[in-house]
């Protein structure tokens, strides 16, 4: 073979592998892309479930102990990760919720868990969400001029399986929480 014909052969070669690299790549892109979880309709579906206020009663009732018979709750979820893909692994959820409770409740819960005055304080030791970052749905049911109690007792109570972190306004029968899957 000359050696014209043996570069030929080898430009072609090398023209070849680059076209099937080029398209394995690109077919990899398509079948990502066409992830059939992420689709218009389920992030359509996952906002639509986001925006919701339900007011059906915590289930399970202990994520959230001492409330007593509350008459009423206002509560939102959010996906912390992405439930429209298909990657393996379970998606986290981020709960946030405003408890209307009795007034007795109100006074038990404060005193059980030792809920103090809550001021911010250094950066480690202020808890990650306070009612300050409530959802903008869930911000018309706090009250106008609240006196937040925090305690950390209350949010490292049993169980311990989400991240809680809860608020406390005795005058006002409120209580406002964060909890966290992870």
């Amino acid at each position: 073979m000359t050696r014209r014909a043996l570069m030929a052969v080898l430009g072609g070669s090398a023209a070849l592998l680059l076209l099937v690299v080029v398209g394995c790549v690109g077919a990899t892109i398509r079948a990502v892309s066409n992830d059939p979880g992420d689709t218009p309709e389920c992030r359509e579906s996952v906002r639509a479930e986001e925006a919701k206020v339900r007011t059906d009663r915590w289930a399970p009732p202990e994520q959230l102990p001492g409330l007593g018979d509350y008459p009423e709750i206002h509560w939102q979820l959010r996906a912390s990760g992405d439930p429209c893909s298909r990657a393996p692994g379970p998606t986290d959820w981020a709960y946030q919720g405003v408890v209307r409770l009795l007034p007795a409740d109100a006074r038990t819960l404060a005193q059980r868990y030792g809920f103090v005055p809550y001021a911010p304080a250094e950066p480690d030791q202020a808890p990650l969400t306070s009612p300050a970052d409530a959802w903008p749905a869930l911000a018309p049911f706090l009250p106008a001029a609240p006196r937040w109690l925090h305690s950390r007792a209350y949010d490292e109570a049993t169980p311990a399986t989400r991240w809680r972190t809860a608020f406390l306004d005795v005058e006002h029968r409120t209580l406002f929480f964060t909890l966290h899957d992870h």
